[in-house]
């Protein structure tokens, strides 16, 4: 008796093959995907846009209410002293401003100082996080673009932030009548204040930020650097001036940003210098100044965009 053929073997002889149009791997679904054929904006585009973008995001704008709640607090406490001294000047019909437009800003550091260490890691650490900045290199963008426009989003920012109190304050003083010429001159030497202020805080605010992916410790981190430093100058200039050694209270303004920003202020641009002994500083020191904030705001911009290509995004 022979043996039965296997099921299988008899089935692949005798089951005709499946028809063409029945096997899924040969259809092919159009999904109506188009390519793309409008105008290509390019890089500047790209940099305009990271640039409003980072700039709204540094007061909390096109994000949720919990994100506005800090920066538009801090912006009215950087406001309201002002509106106070300008009230005052007002009704007690004074010959000239209780305070200058530098001194102003300069006094308000703490508060500029918390700011600056809440919304430079907003802007960069958070992207180094989450591992975003690739998406951005994905487009036609370069490293010196995305550093460029954190850095010009950041000034803006600072200076927004700081120029709105100078601006309360020459509206203050044309409503008290005082001196028009004096005021507008005035008011255009605080305002390159705080564009100076602006450049280098923002520069070693976002320096700071960029080493580390963590907001937190960005946030600490930034508050040091910008506080440790002015208060220690302070006390070490006030314990100078105690022992009448006045001549090297010049000298110790050389290091913090904000008694950089003093010093220079107080040598170019007619403001008060906040120093115990009040001294203008001489043309070698003043050289000094101008050569340190240059150098601060080059080097820390040269320190992001080598921080971005080491990162090997």
């Amino acid at each position: 008796m022979s043996p039965e053929p296997h099921p299988t073997t008899s089935m692949s002889k005798t089951a005709p093959p499946a028809p063409p149009g029945q096997r899924g791997e040969d259809v092919i679904h159009n999904i109506g995907y188009r390519n793309y054929d409008g105008p290509r904006l390019g890089r500047g585009y790209a940099r305009t846009s990271l640039f409003d973008q980072s700039l709204r995001g540094a007061y909390g704008l096109g994000r949720s209410a919990k994100s506005k709640v800090l920066p538009m607090i801090l912006f009215a406490v950087m406001c309201v002293p002002a509106a106070i001294v300008v009230a005052v000047a007002i009704f007690t019909e004074a010959k000239q401003m209780p305070v200058d437009y530098n001194s102003y800003v300069l006094r308000m550091q703490p508060v500029i100082g918390i700011y600056i260490a809440a919304m430079a890691p907003q802007a960069v650490s958070l992207d180094l996080r989450f591992r975003v900045v690739p998406l951005y290199f994905s487009r036609p963008i370069e490293r010196s673009d995305y550093v460029g426009a954190k850095y010009a989003a950041l000034s803006a920012a600072i200076f927004i932030f700081t120029a709105a109190s100078v601006v309360i304050l020459y509206v203050g003083a044309l409503l008290a009548k005082l001196d028009f010429g004096d005021q507008t001159k005035g008011f255009a030497l605080g305002l390159a204040c705080c564009a100076i202020f602006s450049l280098l805080h923002a520069g070693i605010g976002l320096a700071v930020a960029a080493a580390t992916p963590r907001r937190g410790f960005g946030v600490a981190a930034i508050i040091a650097v910008l506080t440790i430093p002015y208060m220690l100058v302070g006390t070490v200039q006030g314990i100078a001036f105690s022992q009448d050694n006045t001549k090297i209270i010049g000298w110790l303004g050389l290091g913090s940003p904000g008694t950089l920003v003093d010093g220079l202020q107080s040598k170019f641009l007619d403001g008060q210098s906040d120093f115990p002994s009040g001294q203008a500083l001489t043309s070698m020191q003043a050289s000094l100044y101008v050569l340190l904030i240059v150098v601060l705001i080059a080097g820390t911009y040269g320190l992001l965009l080598r921080r971005y290509r080491k990162a090997g995004l």
